[in-house]
């Protein structure tokens, strides 16, 4: 009898997700921090849209781009760990082929739009602290819906590539797919055809894209920097770094993770597949968790504001 999950048959309607090989037996201990991780993220983010809403005095094209930070944030996790926990928990590793598909375009589509994001956050402080009195005419209500518009067609439009792409290979090797969420080169590893070209085209996103936004911010930082150092007085240097810094937290803490792991998954041939794979996960669904945390605890308004929702006194 063939095993119709290894071979013998040809572009399979399901995929089989394996979670992390080598730590099944751990799988419901490891659970418990992408749960954490998953309910922080959600009610972390939920809590920043809530209160930018709430608050008139948040309505301003700095809260706005933490709001779609916020949104596209949610969008990623909710892509990838209702289906991990589903594998850690009940052994369900199933997944449709369009589902897989699905996956794959929103995570991606998601992680491009929320690099898209920081370089718009880094325009809004660049343009407040280089050109303070004319914030509120170049970063207007119009121009910010435009700069989200575009970081969202952008995200969109760059990834359909990773979708027609993996659709048209043909599967006959296996079904079994050595992770916990379909990561795209993952799947096509598995077509029985010569997939360069999907392999080179999520390189060039990788570089280009991820590249492009990390030079457009430092850019954008290298003036805001020249623009604070050339203040006279020390507080005021601090005070206006201090605007400035939970932004950096953010950028930092999305785009190291995910340079280290496109680095392992690309030359680490000798690390443990669970490491990468954990590696995988880690730049993926910790950032989402951390950007509300950061913003909550470096963002005065962010932080009274929250107070009053709870207590109802203003600081």
């Amino acid at each position: 009898m063939s095993n119709s999950n290894t071979t013998d048959f040809t572009n399979p309607s399901v995929f089989i997700l394996l979670g992390i090989p080598g730590l099944e037996a751990a799988h419901v201990w490891i659970s418990i921090p992408f749960c954490a991780t998953y309910i922080v993220a959600i009610l972390g983010n939920v809590t920043i849209l809530f209160i930018v809403k709430r608050e008139p005095s948040l309505h301003g094209p700095m809260y706005y781009f933490l709001c779609m930070l916020a949104t596209t944030d949610l969008g990623l996790c909710n892509t990838i760990l209702p289906k991990s926990l589903s594998i850690f928990w009940f052994n369900s590793r199933e997944i449709y082929f369009s589902a897989c598909l699905a996956q794959i375009y929103l995570i991606n589509c998601f992680a491009v739009m929320e690099s898209g994001i920081f370089v718009a956050m880094a325009f809004d402080r660049y343009v407040a602290i280089c050109e303070p009195l004319r914030h509120s005419t170049i970063l207007t209500n119009r121009v910010v819906a435009k700069i989200g518009l575009t970081v969202a067609l952008r995200g969109s439009m760059i990834v359909l590539p990773y979708l027609l792409l993996a659709q048209q290979w043909p599967y006959c090797r296996t079904n079994i797919i050595a992770h916990s969420y379909c990561k795209h080169i993952s799947v096509v590893s598995l077509a029985c055809a010569d997939i360069r070209v999907s392999s080179y085209y999520s390189l060039t996103v990788t570089v280009f894209v991820t590249g492009l936004d990390v030079f457009f911010i430092s850019v954008s930082y290298s003036q805001i920097l020249r623009a604070i150092f050339s203040l006279r007085s020390k507080d005021a240097r601090l005070k206006t770094f201090g605007t400035c810094s939970s932004h950096l937290c953010a950028i930092l803490v999305f785009y190291i993770p995910d340079v280290f792991s496109t680095v392992m998954h690309r030359f680490g041939s000798n690390v443990p597949l669970y490491v990468l794979i954990l590696f995988a996960n880690v730049y993926l669904v910790v950032p989402p968790m951390l950007h509300p945390i950061i913003y909550g605890m470096r963002t005065k308004q962010i932080r009274d504001s929250l107070l009053w929702v709870f207590t109802h006194k203003r600081p």
